[in-house]
């Protein structure tokens, strides 16, 4: 359905909006027109993750400026129901005349959920797939590669610095899935597609770790622009991701 907030024409992917739905989409455009911070509840299973994509994207495709969305979400298969319903919401736009032209959403997570190497994608442990990763992925093994022929590099990511901003990947909506899927099918590596087109989507929906702690925003998330919509869901565990953010396990060979 299409119903108005202000000036605003709201896509909304079903029959019908109830009140505490249309209640929480006028008070998120009132947060957004002020560019200011917004503290929103509303109950669960009421239709909150699609409420809020719908009045979002709607407000993003309509004004000028196309701010990008970045949605902290605090589980993968948190993030990858998100990115469901937002692949959901932008096939119903385009099924109502919106072009949302070079539209591209997609998730960020750990190198061992996206990993398609044939053998580093088989180890168990996320810290052991990261060291493996580094060990063929690092600048200095590479430059190494040049003058030593036994050092074994990854194919999927040799490929992936080959190709221009324009060739990474096709607009669309990608859940965990698809973007693996992708990856395996060009040979590309899948982590470091996403990492390399953060820059260019319209929506970026990853862990509170990747806005919350120093080591790692500084390498995901130092580049977006201020007028970024930021959305933290369930908010209410900031605190303890901050502290597990900034805490260190001391055992004792430390």
């Amino acid at each position: 359905m299409r119903f108005y907030i202000d000036d605003l024409p709201v896509i909304f992917p079903y029959d019908y909006v109830y009140p505490e739905q249309y209640q929480y989409m006028c008070s998120l455009k009132k947060s957004l027109d002020n560019k200011g911070h917004g503290m929103l509840e509303m109950p669960s299973g009421t239709g909150k993750t699609i409420s809020l994509l719908s009045l979002i994207i709607s407000y993003q495709q309509f004004y000028p400026g196309r701010r990008k969305l970045v949605y902290c979400s605090r589980t993968v298969p948190e993030i990858d129901k998100a990115l469901a319903e937002l692949k959901r919401l932008i096939e119903f736009r385009r099924s109502q005349g919106c072009e949302d032209k070079d539209f591209i959403g997609l998730g960020l997570t750990s190198r061992k959920n996206l990993c398609v190497h044939p053998t580093v994608s088989k180890e168990r442990k996320g810290a052991v797939v990261d060291a493996r990763c580094r060990q063929m992925t690092a600048s200095w093994v590479r430059n190494k590669s040049k003058t030593e022929g036994n050092i074994e590099l990854c194919d999927f990511f040799e490929k992936i610095q080959t190709l221009e901003p324009s060739e990474l990947l096709p607009a669309g909506v990608y859940t965990l899935e698809d973007l693996t899927d992708y990856g395996r099918a060009n040979g590309i590596c899948p982590y470091y597609l996403s990492r390399r087109v953060i820059p260019f989507a319209d929506v970026i929906i990853y862990s509170f770790h990747y806005m919350l702690d120093p080591k790692v925003a500084e390498l995901v998330s130092k580049e977006f622009d201020r007028d970024s919509i930021i959305v933290f869901d369930e908010a209410h565990n900031i605190d303890s991701i901050c502290i597990d953010s900034l805490s260190i396990d001391i055992n004792q060979r430390t």
